[in-house]
């Protein structure tokens, strides 16, 4: 498993990041990874652009949906049963958004290896590729100013906050309210809403401390990668009559 990890993830994102430092000899390391994070974006873009049409196709469907439970409330066989068969028919995926995430993870867990084990700012030749040359010099001073090797509360803060906006833009199209106050919830529906707006909360809190107590590097990826991501958000929704 570390072999394959190593040849499918370490390797060719180490060979990339030094490429990039050779190519643009006058970025920072806070730059290159940035650079870096958005061809990892872009890279995974129709994944995240499916993961953006299904929380609003779900949000569609939500009135097929509160029926089928009401349909079958006693039967959970069959609820599930249809349920799928209408995620099916509609195109929609649940899981879309964790694929992204997940994908995600084993990257950062690479750069954390890379700007804190691998030897950086100094280069291992002994790992690039033919085709891939060391460069002269690696400034890991972001604009001059963040060691992005070491912990920087200002990097991990601007991740935690773009985080809460992130996800207030992703489940504020989702929200369970209905405009009937005198509809009854139900127990599930209640915990749903409840851990939704939650997590609207409690993450941001968790990346802050998270990526501050790993490095900068990872709070700035996450940082780079939350914007995208809202950048995304807004032009997919805005465009979702034209693709949908």
């Amino acid at each position: 498993m570390s072999a394959l990890y190593h040849s499918l993830i370490f390797y060719p994102l180490y060979n990339t990041l030094v490429g990039l430092f050779t190519l643009l000899p006058w970025a920072d390391a806070g730059i290159v990874v940035i650079l870096l994070t958005l061809i990892v974006r872009l890279a995974l873009f129709p994944l995240s652009k499916k993961a953006v049409l299904t929380q609003v196709r779900m949000q569609q469907i939500n009135p097929e949906l509160k029926e089928i439970k009401e349909r079958y409330k006693d039967n959970q066989e069959e609820q599930a049963r249809k349920t799928l068969a209408l995620y099916k028919e509609k195109g929609v995926n649940p899981f879309s958004g964790i694929f992204v995430l997940l994908i995600q993870l084993p990257i950062i867990f690479a750069l954390y290896g890379i700007f804190l084990h691998a030897g950086f700012p100094g280069v291992d030749s002994s790992i690039l590729y033919s085709f891939v040359h060391a460069p002269d010099e690696i400034n890991t001073m972001f604009l001059g100013l963040i060691n992005i090797t070491e912990k920087s509360v200002v990097l991990a803060f601007f991740a935690a906050v773009t985080t809460f906006f992130q996800l207030k833009l992703a489940t504020g199209g989702l929200s369970n309210k209905s405009n009937n106050p005198n509809e009854k919830k139900s127990f599930g529906e209640d915990l749903a809403q409840s851990m939704q707006t939650q997590m609207k909360y409690i993450f941001p809190v968790l990346v802050f401390f998270i990526s501050y107590k790993i490095s900068g590097v990872i709070a700035l990826y996450w940082l780079t990668s939350n914007l995208f991501t809202i950048g995304q958000e807004i032009v997919v929704r805005r465009n979702i009559p034209k693709t949908t």
